[in-house]
């Protein structure tokens, strides 16, 4: 006789409102309150919030400001990333005390195989339990058959929620839902679906793959309909590839020194670079990230002949990227970014590049910014 619990393949664990859930088990004072974890500049985000100031409106990535104004009665903490780090050791720890295989995407959430486990909720229950008792940390479980209907099933009754649906479950309770709902799909693909009359996850599902295609090209048009349908074939992994990684900083005050965007992306590249080195990676595109005062982004990217982690000539790069770009307007935010990236072996350094695409960057450096 089949397990009926048979299509429960995958889970995806999410922490409820992680960094306020750390700050409140330092402060029980504040339980029952609208707290908010954020910067304190005045171009400070929102972290996270807990779920009474929620009820304000107040969101992760919000302006710190625009919170106040929505709650001025709110707690507001600065983050201390690393207690954050220590409790995630300690949770994911316990997960992997239970599941063999667990693909960590965060501090906060971690998709788990629990292909082979005779009874898969038992010990979703078991493990949500053993995480309160050992982290005092509070969990959202999705289960289903894929990573996808895992993901959006943990997010439907947070907090605390445990929802266990099937493809064709999900098919059903979301078919109404925005498409933004599904992973993947942003604000601009959203918006291009509505203009088309796609306005709804079904709406999607049921559109033509030709009119899709058309529209969104071979690739992205084809899996948007598979998304609308819950279709999902990505395998939980343990080691999950990291393609790039970046710095970047925002401002408190708009910069329009070009003699200071230099001193700043050298910094950012070191940063960079310094963490790169520290995880034996290393990448052949580098990039720029340019946001100005009235919030238009710009990017530009270059890919050297050998993959690189040294910070003079990611700098160099960035450096000749932001002269090229003749901006106009004061500067808000800028990044560096390196992609493509690939583990350094045992002989390879970060400064194992070409010479001549050394001196190629230092000529670049002399450019007019």
């Amino acid at each position: 006789m089949q397990n009926s619990d048979s299509y429960l393949k995958v889970a995806h664990l999410d922490a409820d409102a992680f960094y306020v859930s750390v700050e409140l088990n330092r402060r029980p004072e504040l339980r029952g309150k609208p707290v908010v974890v954020a910067g304190s500049g005045p171009r400070a985000v929102v972290t996270t919030a807990s779920y009474e100031a929620r009820r304000f409106g107040i969101g992760s990535a919000m302006p710190a400001a625009r919170a106040r104004r929505l709650c001025p009665e709110a707690v507001f903490l600065p983050p201390d990333f690393e207690s954050y780090r220590e409790v995630s050791r300690l949770v994911m720890g316990v997960v992997r005390s239970h599941i063999e295989t667990v693909e960590v995407i965060g501090l906060d959430e971690a998709y788990l195989d629990l292909a082979g486990l005779l009874s898969p909720r038992a010990e979703m229950r078991r493990l949500l339990a053993e995480i309160k008792s050992t982290a005092q940390v509070t969990c959202s479980v999705g289960i289903g058959p894929n990573k996808l209907v895992a993901k959006v099933a943990s997010d439907a009754e947070k907090p605390a929620g445990f929802v266990v649906m099937t493809r064709e479950q999900a098919c059903r309770r979301f078919a109404d839902s925005l498409p933004s709902l599904i992973p993947g799909i942003g604000p601009k693909t959203a918006a291009r679906l509505a203009h088309l009359g796609l306005t709804t996850i079904a709406k999607v599902a049921g559109a033509s793959e030709q009119d899709l295609v058309d529209r969104f090209g071979p690739n992205l048009g084809l899996e948007l309909k598979r998304r609308a349908r819950f279709e999902h074939s990505g395998e939980v992994s343990e080691v999950r590839k990291v393609v790039s990684e970046s710095r970047e900083r925002t401002f408190d005050t708009d910069i329009n020194d070009p003699e200071q965007l230099r001193v700043i992306l050298q910094r950012l590249s070191d940063e960079l670079c310094a963490s790169l080195s520290a995880n034996k990676r290393a990448g052949r595109t580098i990039g720029i990230k340019i946001r100005l005062d009235d919030f238009s982004t710009i990017t530009r990217a270059h890919s050297v002949s050998s993959p690189t982690c040294d910070a003079q000539l990611v700098a160099s790069v960035a450096q000749r990227l932001l002269g090229e770009y003749q901006r106009r307007r004061p500067v808000r935010l800028l990044g560096v970014r390196i992609a493509g990236l690939a583990s350094l072996d045992g002989e390879r350094t970060c400064d194992g590049r070409l010479a001549e695409e050394e001196g190629r960057a230092q000529q670049q450096l002399a450019l007019p910014l």
